[in-house]
């Protein structure tokens, strides 16, 4: 049996990997899985066709409160599984993202092994950090991180790791190739973001560059957010938005953005927020669509400067919008870019991941 452990569903890169990997797991009919959510959100794991359990969990508006909630999110989940008599000895426990600590702390107790698949670098404050990366030390049996720049920035001593590329599933790839980059659609140079409403993620630096860029009638930036309309509008009150940058809630249909994008951008601020792997970026890519993208991190794994797009620090608004003037007014440079784009996206195969993530459970089960 493999217990996987997420903490919070929502429609984000670190669910929709685990999503991945179960379905890629369930198709190999070896395995009895079971997978443990928290109770708070909907998202990709939502889609996923296995046993699903739920642990009390709650996200606030309030730090302290979410952290209050999140430690004893822990607790629960840590007893709910101690209690479970129908998991055997020698089941694998599967911890996606360093966040549901209870479940390694259950496979360390009950001498049962954990798998952590690791997806992030900035964990604030620096003593959660501390905690958890500590707790991984101790617990794991593997670590899988995501690039070689995420194992290089949250090195945890003393463990046996991987680095295991993400992809995308079979869906996503069907549509994408059956879609054909435009330069502009309707008349328009869509550049497009797809990122949580945060300040880390470059949601500042987005508006600011509409705002450069608004007496350009043919460009238009569209930021799709991880997030609810309420969450949206709260954020944005007090936020003076041009009218040439158009704000999306949460899809469940992403393909339709980037279906009809001309440039994909991640504005992640490199020195707050680093990107272990940058999903939107490879999915924008398989849709043959330049990016831009950190110089920092895994998109640098991704995406070769001059080559499929752009490696600019989002705090360099200036370059940046000289850079999408650039794209928006030479199509063929744009084409050649969307090329480069595809055939770089070709070279994270799914029969390799899913070789990979097979041959690390195989090597626990013995």
């Amino acid at each position: 049996m493999i217990i996987f452990i997420h903490l919070y569903n929502d429609r984000s890169g670190s669910p929709k990997v685990l999503s991945n990997v179960i379905n890629l797991i369930s198709q190999s009919k070896k395995n009895d899985i079971r997978l443990y959510v928290g109770s708070q959100g909907a998202g990709f794991l939502s889609d996923v066709n296995v046993n699903t359990k739920t642990y009390r969990y709650k996200r606030y508006s309030n730090r302290i409160q979410t952290l209050f909630s999140y430690l004893f999110s822990q607790i629960y989940l840590f007893f709910q599984l101690l209690f479970a008599k129908d998991i055997p000895q020698n089941a694998i426990i599967y911890v996606n993202t360093l966040l549901p600590f209870g479940a390694a702390l259950y496979g360390k107790l009950t001498s049962k092994k954990v798998i952590y698949h690791i997806h992030e670098i900035s964990v604030t404050p620096n003593l959660l950090k501390w905690f958890l990366t500590t707790i991984a030390k101790y617990t794991a049996k593997h670590l899988i991180y995501v690039s070689k720049s995420h194992q290089e920035k949250l090195p945890i001593s003393k463990v046996e790791h991987s680095i295991v590329h993400n992809v995308l599933d079979d869906k996503f790839i069907s549509q994408s190739n059956l879609h054909k980059y435009k330069h502009y659609y309707d008349g328009q140079f869509n550049v497009l973001m797809l990122s949580s409403i945060r300040d880390y993620k470059g949601v500042p630096e987005l508006v600011t560059l509409a705002k450069k860029l608004r007496e350009n009638s043919n460009i238009t930036f569209h930021l799709v957010a991880n997030d609810d309309s309420s969450v949206i509008e709260n954020y944005m009150k007090t936020i003076d938005i041009p009218n040439n940058l158009i704000i999306h809630p949460r899809s469940n249909n992403t393909v339709e953005f980037y279906s009809k994008a001309s440039l994909v951008m991640n504005l992640s601020r490199p020195d707050i927020c680093v990107e272990t792997f940058g999903l939107t970026i490879l999915e924008a890519m398989t849709f043959s669509v330049p990016v831009i993208a950190p110089p920092v991190g895994g998109p640098k794994e991704l995406c070769i400067d001059g080559k499929q797009g752009y490696l600019i620090d989002s705090r360099e608004t200036d370059i940046l919008a000289s850079r999408i003037l650039d794209l928006a007014t030479n199509e063929q440079l744009c084409l050649e870019m969307s090329y480069a784009a595809n055939s770089r996206a070709e070279m994270f195969s799914i029969s390799n991941y899913k070789k990979d993530i097979l041959n690390i459970i195989s090597s626990l089960s013995k």
